[in-house]
């Protein structure tokens, strides 16, 4: 176990009385640090790419223990400007504001195709004023285009080789380390014209340096002929590309990128007697990535595996510009990128592939009916983490129609099979085709398995799963209404949320047996049918134990798309344990642990193995759950309000000693590190980025007999449903001690 250091600092816990559950706040006396982490457009390096909004959004970060008062924008037209403390194209005075995400420019009119920087400095709480930050710089384009999200051209990573073996005369076996999307490129010396090098690329072996030449399912090898020139030349090489993933639908590479495969090894056959290559490298093509962003480490190693493999995951699979389901088709899927987005939220300071992607999908939608629903997910998850609601609001009509409020009978609930699909209604979430409930996938006709991933569920009109989403996005919507000021959508979303509540519970739930059946009629009762109902807060407290129950007895019955809300559920339900032992099972095929340790990818696969879906890839981004589970759920860090202006951090430790985590949001970083003795002790340590308060939940570890210390001084807190909850926690750096007072 490492040793934490305690670091007391001059700002404790919260205002207010020691005896009330606080202790009081002291100011510091320095001036607050200049204020760092610029974005524009929620990019931190704008100038890598063009902003086409002529009214562009600033962001930085407060540092310290600092709540901001006031602040001051300049925009210069040149760097000089800057320089001498002029902002020719805006100067925003001091505003009295403790506004530091989603500050709109307010200057005099952009010009199209321009050049400009921006600095910002800030007011304390004590009046202090921060020196300005370094500036940055953001190049612009067309300004009349209308509404477009920015993003970054996508970037190339040389990587060298792991390891390097020469197998016999003239063939030679490479390993990367990881599996990436990309080419190869080396450098060889043959001694005449006309000889030719066979080149293989795989992401599987058959046995130690040896690619797997038939890996099976959509596991990807490529055999390819490189033609040589005579003397020392640089090769880089080009592939053809796959005719099922360039289809209409599929996300293209752009020209100057050229097409990729998802490889580890190569294997070069026929390099000239006597020539060695040099310099062979996997190019790897990914979105801008910053790889110092977030970091977790804990007391159990496998735990920490899963971390990097869902982490590598998010960050390998960004190579299209837009999330997509892996590559056999490059298709993006609402649920495959609700999964993505929030994995990457997890792993960098990062915003504009979610959004490109989200927006790429209102009017790009796919088949299954939950998938139009995962929408209205991906639109809220955007506003949580950005703070930013220009999309949401841009594309507000288009998330109203996406509830599918149109398919609801008279009680709320509703379904895709009782006549009620329309031409309106397709039009509406820009959909042509046919809408199909889903539920997980594949299904058991698909998998060629008894059960498929669906655990039995039987699909009736009324699918308890679908009814689900439903209810989820109803609440949200009613949030995001109630975001932009429509108070009567509002209202008229929460009436409808809490019709298909009451509804649900009435219709679908069997009392008798304490679970929810599949759909009305059925008496089946699936994992998904009572996972989900348990994720979306739609079990009432009195049936939550046996629904949790129920949902444990399955164990893993479930996709690793299923996953993501199979782990939501169990730590919704205080089923911290349970939720850690399957992301770190050892024991089943059903795990992420036989990824990494049995069959050896680097990136999460699409199904947990070929067995279970036969025509599978080792590329896919909707198996890497434990990227956002681990920092929402298991260290429990989540914004409360949009943009982090309000924290939450309520770890599940379960069977962990230890475990710390930074997690980057666009406030800044937040750090936590927690020490569990059970049933003796716990220690929490948060730092929090300035302008933010943070509720902290910890552990009551014996109801009665439970002490706690903020910063080394005994608090009161609340007694909660999940815990013992500090509300108004202060930014800056705090330990937490619960102890047990024995009788």
């Amino acid at each position: 176990m490492p040793v934490f250091h305690i670091i007391l600092t001059l700002a404790v816990c919260a205002s207010g009385a020691a005896n009330s559950g606080a202790a009081s706040w002291r100011t510091q006396s320095q001036a607050p640090g200049p204020p760092s982490g610029l974005m524009c457009e929620l990019l931190a390096d704008p100038h890598k790419t063009v902003i086409h909004d002529a009214h562009p959004d600033f962001c930085w970060i407060v540092n310290g223990a600092v709540d901001q008062s006031a602040y001051q924008i300049l925009v210069a037209s040149d760097s000089v400007q800057l320089e001498r403390g002029r902002g020719d194209l805006w100067d925003s005075g001091r505003v009295n504001s403790p506004r530091s995400v989603h500050v709109e420019y307010r200057g005099r009119p952009l010009q199209p195709h321009s050049t400009c920087f921006w600095k910002v400095r800030i007011w304390d709480a004590g009046e202090r004023i921060s020196p300005y930050s370094e500036p940055q710089f953001i190049r612009l384009g067309d300004l009349q285009a209308g509404y477009r999200t920015a993003v970054y051209p996508l970037e190339r990573e040389f990587v060298q080789t792991a390891v390097k073996v020469r197998r016999s005369e003239g063939h030679y076996f490479f390993d990367f380390g990881r599996a990436a999307f990309g080419t190869l490129q080396m450098t060889l010396k043959s001694p005449e014209a006309g000889r030719r090098l066979t080149v293989h690329l795989g992401e599987k072996l058959s046995e130690p340096h040896c690619i797997d030449t038939s890996p099976g399912a959509t596991i990807r090898y490529r055999e390819t002929g490189l033609p040589l020139e005579p003397g020392l030349r640089s090769y880089t090489l080009v592939l053809e590309p796959d005719e099922r993933n360039t289809r209409p639908g599929a996300i293209l590479m752009p020209p100057e990128i050229g097409e990729v495969l998802p490889f580890r090894y190569a294997e070069l056959i026929g390099v000239p007697s006597g020539y060695q290559p040099a310099d062979v490298r996997q190019i790897a093509v990914h979105y801008p990535f910053d790889e110092d962003a977030a970091e977790f480490e804990s007391s159990d190693a496998v735990l920490n595996d899963v971390w990097a493999l869902c982490r590598y995951s998010i960050k390998a699979t960004s190579f299209c510009g837009l999330y997509v389901d892996g590559d056999r088709e490059r298709i993006p899927y609402e649920a495959d990128a609700y999964i993505n987005q929030l994995g990457h939220y997890s792993v960098d300071r990062e915003f504009s592939m979610a959004r490109a992607s989200h927006e790429h999908l209102i009017t790009h939608p796919t088949w299954p009916t939950e998938w139009i629903l995962h929408s209205v997910l991906m639109a809220w998850a955007d506003y949580l983490y950005s703070g930013d609601p220009e999309s949401m609001e841009r594309y507000y009509h288009d998330l109203r129609a996406k509830t599918l409020m149109r398919l609801a009978r008279s009680d709320g609930l509703i379904s895709t099979r009782t006549g009620l699909l329309s031409p309106e209604l397709y039009r509406d979430i820009h959909f042509s085709g046919e809408l199909r409930d889903i539920v997980d996938w594949p299904s058991a006709s698909f998998a060629r398995r008894e059960r498929g991933e669906r655990d039995g569920y039987e699909m009736t009109d009324i699918n308890t799963v679908v009814n689900a989403f439903h209810y989820r996005a109803l609440e949200i919507m009613a949030e995001i209404a109630r975001a932009l000021g429509r108070s009567a959508d509002a209202a008229r979303f929460r009436r409808a949320a809490a019709r298909v509540h009451r509804s649900f519970n009435r219709l679908l739930f069997d009392a008798g047996r304490g679970v929810y059946v599949d759909g009305e009629g059925s008496a089946h009762a699936s994992l998904h049918a009572n996972a989900f109902p348990l994720a979306f807060g739609l079990v009432p407290p009195e049936a939550q134990k046996s629904v949790a129950e129920h949902v444990l007895s399955r164990g893993m019955a479930c996709s690793v798309y299923g996953a993501q809300y199979l782990l939501e559920a169990l730590y919704r339900a205080g089923e911290a344990a349970a939720a850690l032992r399957l992301m770190t099972a050892r024991d089943t095929d059903r795990s992420w642990p036989h990824m990494i340790y049995d069959l050896g990818s680097t990136i999460t696969l699409e199904a947990w193995d070929a067995k279970y879906k036969p025509n599978l890839d080792w590329n896919h981004a909707w198996g890497a759950a434990p990227a956002n589970i681990i920092p929402r759920c298991l260290m429990g860090i989540k914004p409360l309000e949009p943009g982090f202006r309000r924290i939450q951090i309520s770890p599940q430790p379960a069977g962990l000693s230890w475990a710390r985590m930074r997690l980057p949001t666009v406030r800044g970083d937040i750090r936590v590190r927690f020490e569990s003795e059970p049933g003796s002790g716990f220690r929490l340590w948060t730092g929090t980025p300035g302008n933010t308060r943070t509720t902290v939940v910890l552990p009551d570890l014996k109801p009665g007999f439970t002490r706690v210390l903020c910063d080394g001084k005994p608090i009161r807190p609340e007694h909660g449903r999940n815990g013992l909850v500090v509300r108004g926690v202060r930014p800056g750096e705090h330990e937490f001690i619960v102890q047990i007072n024995r009788p």
